[in-house]
């Protein structure tokens, strides 16, 4: 069996035009923002990348997310802090590995048994 070049052309263009854009995230500098502002940002955009200088002046970055809805296969939304402008502990979620069953102490262990 031949296939014909001009219907393959045309399956690649169908399977590009169905996928659509890949969606962009947006950066932020976390110290240059309040925890609300920080909390809202996450909570509008569902997932955002967050850059502070860390302890020894490096500059760190994460992903920060919303919900576990915005972490891959696998992973849960971990309980975290970042510095921002007015507190240093802000309270956010980032995406983590979920642990297996044998390392977890308790059911109640976040990311265990489907525990946040």
């Amino acid at each position: 069996m031949r296939i014909q070049p001009g219907l393959l052309a045309a399956a690649a263009l169908f399977s590009l035009a169905i996928t659509g854009p890949a969606m962009a995230i947006s950066r932020y500098n976390s110290t240059a923002m309040t925890c609300e502002a920080v909390q809202r940002t996450i909570a509008r955009e569902g997932a955002v990348i967050f850059r502070y200088k860390g302890r020894t002046g490096a500059t760190l970055y994460d992903r920060y997310v919303a919900d576990e809805r915005f972490c891959a296969g696998g992973e849960f939304a971990k309980s975290g802090t970042i510095p921002t402008r007015d507190i240093g502990n802000c309270p956010v979620r980032h995406c983590e590995m979920r642990p297996s069953p044998e390392d977890c102490s308790g059911i109640t262990d976040e990311g265990c048994f489907g525990w946040r």
